[in-house]
């Protein structure tokens, strides 16, 4: 890891100046609203306790969208011509790493308090649900670890993902859901009128067979057996199961309340980031097995500044997912491809409530297909339901009648 910490701006000859590089500081908010919570909850007076120990989901649910709303749009677009330049420039990778201590000591922070016998248990799984919004943006700066090519880089993004033992992620997301994303074939993609509840099942059980399967197969490509040392799952989960002695060996069986919610808490938040990614999106299918290159309109985006600050760009996901070795700082924002009603955290409560979700999105996603079916990443067990609610939306020319009538 380079320490030193680069301030400088970009090359006095770039034309080109990021407006947001002091901003890319704006990343540590999420894991220091937990530390001040914490310290409010240990310190405070013991009236506002419960407040305290609330605000994960009133900053999730609350703050975040009312910022986003205030702040707008993000202006923000650096030209082709500067992504060598920006790409270059070490103070962004830093910026990412700045993360982690964060997060280690707000994990720590909070099954202290959760440890101590005063603490209700209440308030041990409302600490839960705090560091699962911690944990669960931590899969984001996992997630632009993942993408670099050096081992410290992901060690590193395993570190990130120790908490919430999500470790397969380093390996799934780049050599599987990348690969392919927005197909059937894909557990990481959502599909048209599938709920998130019938999603989350389906993409955890899904990646996690997928990433032993990636990383057999490369292990057999250098003559290694799956239980080899070299092994980067097993390296992963040994990370996790070591983070995870630790704390109960530091605090004892207390935490588990809280241990339980954050690991939930946090993988639940990040697959809903991920359902609202891809939804009924599809790549034009080119038959034997084969589908079109990934393209920006294959994903949703969305370019709201306050979310794009602390998510490092995740929500210019149309240009991450067809340039997906560029760093956050070099992600564009796309005009003409699918965009979500609004940012990131506005969007996690409708995306838990199915009723509300299918309300807000199925349309925007027939529309965008211009009413051509065939074209949609349909849910099989939804399909029949979405062509008889939305007949008036889809072309003439539909699925044969003995599959409307099946």
């Amino acid at each position: 890891m380079n320490s030193k910490v680069d301030f400088e701006p970009l090359s006095q000859h770039s034309t080109f100046k990021d407006k947001k590089r002091k901003l890319w500081l704006l990343g540590i908010v999420i894991p220091n609203i937990a530390n001040v919570a914490f310290l409010g909850y240990q310190f405070g007076p013991k009236s506002t306790q419960k407040l305290f120990a609330m605000t994960g989901p009133l900053a999730l649910h609350v703050v975040i969208p009312a910022i986003d709303k205030l702040l707008g749009e993000d202006p923000d677009n650096p030209p082709e011509s500067v992504i060598s330049e920006l790409e270059a420039d070490p103070y962004y990778a830093n910026m990412v790493k700045l993360f982690i201590p964060f997060q280690l000591a707000a994990n720590v922070y909070g099954q202290y308090l959760a440890s101590r016998a005063s603490t209700p248990l209440l308030d041990k799984i409302l600490f839960g649900h705090l560091l699962g919004v911690v944990n669960g943006v931590a899969v984001n700066t996992a997630h632009e670890l993942s993408h670099k090519s050096a081992k410290l880089e992901h060690y590193l993004s395993h570190l990130c993902l120790a908490p919430t033992g999500y470790n397969h992620f380093r390996i799934e997301h780049p050599y599987g859901h990348h690969r392919r994303v927005a197909t059937p074939e894909d557990p990481a993609s959502s599909q048209l009128g599938e709920s998130f509840w019938q999603f989350w099942p389906r993409t955890v059980i899904g990646s996690f067979k997928s990433a032993i399967e990636i990383e057999t197969r490369r292990l057999e490509r250098k003559g290694k057996s799956f239980w080899s040392l070299q092994n980067e799952l097993l390296q992963g989960w040994g990370i996790s199961l070591v983070y995870h002695g630790l704390m109960l060996k530091m605090f004892g069986r207390g935490i588990l309340p809280t241990q339980l919610t954050q690991a939930f808490c946090g993988i639940t938040l990040f697959e809903t980031v991920n359902y609202m990614e891809h939804y009924g999106l599809k790549r034009q299918d080119l038959g034997n097995g084969k589908y079109a290159r990934t393209m920006p309109e294959h994903s949703w985006n969305n370019n709201s500044l306050f979310s794009n600050v602390l998510l490092y760009q995740l929500q210019r996901h149309s240009d991450h997912h067809a340039y997906p070795t560029r760093s956050f700082q070099s992600l564009r924002h796309y005009e003409n491809v699918p965009q979500l009603p609004a940012g990131y955290a506005s969007m996690v409560l409708p995306a838990l409530i199915p009723k509300w979700w299918f309300k807000l999105m199925d349309e925007r996603v027939i529309q965008h297909y211009e009413g051509d079916i065939e074209k949609l990443n349909v849910y099989p067990k939804a399909r029949n339901r979405i062509q008889k609610l939305y007949a008036h939306l889809f072309k003439t020319k539909q699925m044969p009648q003995d599959e409307v009538n099946a």
